[in-house]
């Protein structure tokens, strides 16, 4: 089977775009969600309702240009340029301004395609080099033309495209089922240390109940094409590191950074210190083959609080509000290392502890499970796309299942 590449206009391959820029509309308590740019990622099939807006059904009729459905794509045009979601059925929210939502035109491409396309890594990097904007990078509308979409015969788009799909959607099941087993963790975690507290606990620091805490390098060395991972707060995510995110430095200065400790080990918990990043909170479960930079809080618990449970209070809302006085910067905000040692928590005893680990380490197990699985998903879903349009790999499918 022949791979040849077509290159088209990517505009000259959409049936419509909704674009509601310029419009910021009136929005209310409880309502139709709105979602914004941040609701938008690449690492999840569907857009995420997170810190999320409301609009009245009135508005909903009469103020937008359009809505998405079921099928189109949401395309993010500012802040974050190129990031892409599938609209999923029932669609369930408006789309607010500085994305778009993009229907193929299905007589030249293949949704699902455009979809895996868009998606890949050397389409991310031409974006990338195609926006404008050093502050708020913004990809406009009117330079769609200028993307190019390689295209292959109709046949093997429907073959990748449901492929990518079908991963993705696989992916997204297992994001979903962590997202679970962590709220069950904390409703746990609530119920017995937060709501059945005992006025006898211990209330301690943070400094008691760890060894260390300390943020990453505050040296950034030279990256190479090769080398070993350095992370900053970027290349966090709610489980782990993004090691292939993450840029490269030789071995010399990977070694010279775990001599000074900015190698996370088994059990530490890493908490992000800056921006939006500030609820990405883990436990590392196992010595992890990254350094990181100082956006990122290594704390070493020392035993008098385990570090699961320690994680999952710090990961709970309520944490995090109560942490608002650790935190500056209008911006930017950060957390500030010296206060952050100092606040205040109920320690439980530890006989408690073990009874709430014996219920909830299971359901973090699963979760590390389950993230492995992504890990390896996505690794196959991004190194198969290119290989097939290439030709590098070539496949026997049935056309009437594709």
């Amino acid at each position: 089977m022949s791979a040849a590449l077509e290159y088209h206009p990517f505009g000259s391959l959409l049936r419509m775009v909704v674009d509601n820029r310029g419009r910021t509309c009136p929005v209310v308590d409880k309502g139709i969600p709105l979602i914004a740019t941040n609701c938008i990622v690449n690492s999840h099939l569907y857009p995420q309702f997170e810190n999320v807006r409301y609009v009245s059904d009135e508005v909903y009729a009469e103020w937008f240009r359009g809505h998405p459905e079921p099928g189109d794509m949401i395309f993010v045009l500012k802040g974050t340029p190129g990031r892409v979601a599938w609209v999923p059925d029932p669609v369930g929210f408006c789309i607010a301004q500085d994305m778009v939502a993009i229907r193929a035109d299905e007589t030249k491409v293949y949704p699902k395609y455009m979809f895996a396309v868009l998606r890949s890594n050397a389409m991310q990097q031409e974006i990338g080099g195609l926006h404008v904007g050093s502050l708020i990078p913004h990809f406009k509308k009117g330079d769609f033309d200028d993307l190019r979409i390689p295209c292959v015969d109709p046949e093997l788009q429907k073959y990748i495209g449901n492929q990518y799909f079908d991963l993705s959607k696989k992916i997204d099941l297992l994001h979903r089922q962590n997202k679970t087993l962590e709220t069950m963790a904390e409703t746990l975690f609530r119920q017995w240390f937060v709501e059945e507290a005992q006025e006898d606990w211990e209330e301690v620091t943070l400094t008691d109940v760890t060894t260390r805490i300390t943020d990453g390098s505050h040296a950034s060395p030279p990256t190479t094409e090769f080398g070993r991972p350095m992370a900053s707060v970027k290349d966090m995510y709610d489980w782990g590191i993004k090691i292939g995110s993450c840029r490269r430095i030789s071995q010399a200065d990977y070694e010279a950074l775990v001599l000074s400790d900015c190698r996370p080990l088994k059990n530490d918990i890493l908490i992000a210190k800056d921006g939006s990043y500030l609820k990405h909170v883990f436990v590392a479960d196992d010595d992890m083959d990254v350094v990181v930079l100082s956006s990122i809080a290594i704390l070493r618990p020392n035993g008098k609080y385990h570090p699961l449970l320690l994680a999952t209070f710090l990961k709970m809302e309520s944490t995090r509000e109560s942490m608002e006085n650790i935190v500056t910067g209008a911006v930017i905000p950060r957390i500030v290392l010296k206060d952050f040692r100092k606040f205040k928590l109920l320690l439980p005893p530890k006989a408690q502890q073990d009874n709430a680990l014996a219920a909830i380490q299971p359901l973090y197990e699963k979760c590390w499970s389950n993230d492995r699985q992504i890990r390896t998903l996505e690794s196959l879903r991004d190194t198969l796309l290119p290989k097939l349009m290439s030709g590098e790999v070539r496949v026997r499918y049935d056309l009437e299942a594709a």
